[in-house]
């Protein structure tokens, strides 16, 4: 394998890129007309334009993909998350058209990316499942009768979902049949498949996944648990590994369930086993993503694996180099993901130009990015900027350089998550462990980051003053000395 496609763009195509180069394995990178001068396209020994800025114009349309490989000689397709990562008739045609796909097989993919299907091939291994339908359901009635059996609240979730669409909470059984509507069309307008069923609803959830990998001689493994709890809209915000309130007890059998999970689909390659816990700490099996995870760089810091290079190794035939038992954790890791979202307006996308763009260094630290100073978020894609990780020797000292990356990772232009982070990262339940998926709607509102952003202006208008007033040879140390000086007054004053 000597040279590799990547299909994707942004931080991940960069991400891959990089230990792709560290392999001597040539990259070619695929754009739309939005990402010509994107880091990525730069960082790459070829690239591609495969059309206009829509995805469904370019990083969706798979045969244009296949045409990039044809053109360039790439041998090797990764893609990356999103976009066709776990699109088993892309993955198909990959495989007719002779070049290999550094992922799972469609069939693994296609059984795995329906919720019923998925949970159909765990229960081989009788994994255990949240209380609810094993099908589809479409009679009304016969739903509402086994919602009754299952106990009020229920789930209703969509088959072929995720991200939260095509999901209801169903209090009572007098407001069923509307909610089960509502979810059905939502299902339908979303993924093209209608197809709903019923869940016993954890009140308390927590999200835990594990990391697996599988190579093509039979061999899985797995790197341990991710916690992924802290959520807006369904969708992640914040991961840690390892998590802090599971027991080596339970690490080891969720563990052991997610390897007999991707052994049911005889799974090859990186994939995701995800669990929901409850508050008595029981697990249930959730569903299995088959690729690469956003927050699979806090599994790389607590293990020491790359799991990209992990990825083409297996791609290219060879065998695990390592057993379980010769995996541990060491230390812990924490990432924030940067989104140009502003939270104190309900995590709503906040499109422009990076003004101001410096990333925080030094120990512990880890920036997954593909944007410089002066680029523009385009509004066609995800609005995530980077990924930062920090890791410590324990869940303290990765909490404490979280803070500290944060103040010094500067964004001016767009609204980020950044605030919202340090918010999470100084809340005394996350600090305690004591947290859900619930921890935004239980503890965070608009009102939350308003203090920070009041002493922000008043540091901004503090420094302007400075400015004019002080000789240039003794403005930085007098300016420090001031700022210091105002946080000590501020505090006594008010």
């Amino acid at each position: 394998m000597n040279k590799i496609l990547v299909a994707n763009r942004g931080e991940i195509a960069l991400r891959i890129m990089r230990s792709a180069r560290e392999m001597g394995i040539k990259t070619v990178a695929v754009y739309s007309e939005a990402d010509r001068e994107a880091l990525h396209v730069l960082y790459a020994d070829e690239a591609i334009c495969i059309g206009p800025a829509p995805s469904n114009q370019s990083y969706l349309v798979g045969q244009k993909i296949i045409d990039a490989c044809k053109v360039t000689g790439a041998e090797a397709i990764h893609p990356g998350y999103g976009f066709l990562s776990e699109n088993a008739g892309f993955a198909r045609l990959v495989k007719e058209s002779g070049l290999t796909l550094i992922g799972p097989t469609p069939e693994a993919m296609e059984i795995m990316g329906n919720k019923l299907s998925a949970k159909a091939a765990a229960l081989k291994y009788n994994i255990p499942m949240v209380p609810g339908t094993e099908e589809a359901i479409t009679d009304v009635e016969e739903a509402k009768r086994r919602a009754v059996e299952v106990g009020f609240p229920i789930l209703i979730k969509a088959a072929a979902g995720g991200g939260g669409k095509g999901m209801r909470v169903v209090e009572q059984a007098a407001d069923f049949e509307e909610q089960m509507q509502l979810a059905v069309s939502e299902a339908t307008s979303a993924f093209g498949d209608g197809s709903v069923f019923i869940e016993r609803y954890v009140s308390s959830p927590r999200h835990i996944e594990i990391q697996v990998l599988g190579d093509t001689h039979g061999n899985i493994v797995h790197f341990f648990e991710r916690e992924c709890s802290i959520q807006r809209r369904h969708q992640k915000v914040i991961e840690e590994a390892p998590s802090s309130i599971l027991t080596q007890e339970i690490r080891d059998k969720m563990g052991a369930c997610a390897v007999d999970v991707a052994r049911s689909v005889n799974y090859v390659g990186a994939g995701t086993v995800e669990f929901i816990l409850d508050e008595n700490l029981d697990f249930f099996f959730l569903e299995m993503n088959t690729r690469l995870q956003v927050e699979h760089p806090v599994t790389e810091m607590i293990t020491g694996l790359d799991l990209v290079k992990e990825q083409i190794k297996i791609a290219r035939g060879e065998k695990l180099s390592y057993k379980q038992e010769d995996l541990k954790i060491n230390g812990h890791a924490l990432e924030l993901r940067v989104y140009a979202e502003d939270p104190q307006n309900n995590f709503l996308p906040d499109i422009g130009v990076l003004q101001t763009y410096s990333t925080p260094k030094g120990n512990g630290v880890r920036v997954d990015d593909g944007f410089k100073q002066g680029m523009e978020i385009p509004i066609y894609y995800d609005p995530m900027i980077a990924k930062l990780i920090t890791y410590g020797k324990d869940r303290e000292e990765a909490i404490e350089r979280m803070i500290r990356a944060i103040d010094e990772y500067d964004i001016t232009g767009i609204k980020t998550t950044l605030a919202f982070g340090k918010f999470v990262m100084q809340h005394n339940a996350f600090k305690e462990g004591k947290f859900d998926t619930h921890f935004v709607s239980k503890y965070f509102n608009a009102d939350s980051l308003k203090h920070e952003d009041e002493d922000e202006a008043l540091m901004a208008a503090l420094i302007a003053v400075l400015s004019l007033k002080k000789p240039k040879v003794m403005q930085s140390q007098d300016q420090t000395t001031a700022i210091s000086n105002w946080r000590k007054n501020r505090v006594k004053f008010n």
